[in-house]
Formats: structure tokens, C-alpha cells, sequence
């Protein structure tokens, strides 16, 4: 995936936001917005220092078991210092983090039995096609999803935003 991460973490976010805890919201959707692209960050790793000799979806950012064993300090330290606020923001991060690895699944593939077994699980290949990688991910059948996804963010952006001009003028 490479265009519909920050747009479906902005679906996903907004959704979290106005019903499950509504209070706060505009943080918390900051935070899954931020989670949601946060694992690609391994991209300057990787073409700069690695030089594209490892798959980047085998760093610590694209493994589910680190963001687990985030959750759980983050969500102990939120409870031991008594600060609900702190353990909401970090499990809306994270649940950024686990909607980007949930969208890398299917083309892309993640290692979600890591450390038990460091095999990517995917649902389709996508063949190597072209000269630069990236162009056979665009010219890919998938990339209409993600085509989709940016879509659906821009109505739902748009919509929220009439919703609040009409409230404005109420």
C-alpha cells in the first residue's frame, strides 16, 4: 500500500472518534492518523542505511509482536501514573500502527507469527513487472483499492466538514 495508508487511518480514526470515545477525539485522531503511517518511517532505513538488501515489511516497525509489547508497557505506565488520557492516546497510536499492517497484509505481505515463524503472510503477489518496484504496485489491479479508500476519505472529510458548517450556522 502506498497512497491510502493516512486516508484509511483518517476513516478509521474518525469512526473511533466520534463513537467509541468521542471525548478528546481530536488527539486521538491525531495519534491513529500518526499510527497509521508510522511504519513506513522504516523506508529512510531502508534505502539509506540497508540499501534495500532486507524486505522493509521484516523491521521492528512492520512487526506485530514490538506494537503488542508497546501496547502493554504503554497501557501499564498509563495505569500505574494514573493518567487514563496517556493509555487512550498510545492505543489509538497503535491502533494506527495495526491498521497499517492489517492494509499491508493482502499485497504486500506481514509476519504476524513473528517470532514463531518469519514468514509474510499475504493473500496475492504482486509480480515484479517493471523496472522500479513502486510502478508494479500502481499498475497493479490492487492499487484500486487504495484509489477507493483516498475516495472514501475525501467524501467523509467533506462531509464532516459540511456537518460542522451547518452546526456553525444553527
Amino acid at each position: 500500500m502506498f497512497i491510502a495508508h493516512l486516508p484509511a487511518g483518517y476513516i478509521c480514526g474518525c469512526m473511533l472518534t466520534d463513537r467509541v470515545v468521542p471525548e478528546q477525539g481530536k488527539g486521538r485522531l491525531v495519534a491513529f492518523l500518526i499510527g497509521s503511517v508510522f511504519p513506513d518511517l522504516d523506508m529512510l532505513y531502508f534505502y539509506l542505511i540497508d540499501h534495500g538488501l532486507h524486505h522493509h515489511h521484516h523491521y521492528w516497525t512492520h512487526l506485530p509482536i514490538f506494537w503488542l509489547a508497546v501496547l502493554a508497557v504503554s497501557t501499564l505506565a498509563g495505569a500505574l501514573v494514573r493518567k487514563r488520557h496517556f493509555a487512550l492516546g498510545a492505543a489509538s497510536f497503535i491502533g494506527g500502527v495495526f491498521l497499517h499492517l492489517i492494509l499491508d497484509t493482502p499485497f504486500a505481505g506481514i509476519c504476524w507469527l513473528y517470532p514463531f515463524n518469519d514468514q509474510n503472510f499475504y493473500l496475492v503477489t504482486v509480480p515484479a513487472t517493471r523496472s522500479w518496484w513502486v510502478w508494479s504496485f500502481v499498475f497493479h489491479w490492487s492499487f484500486l483499492f487504495e484509489i477507493a479508500i483516498c475516495i472514501a476519505a475525501a467524501v467523509l472529510y467533506f462531509r464532516r466538514r459540511l456537518t460542522r458548517c451547518k452546526n456553525v450556522l444553527l
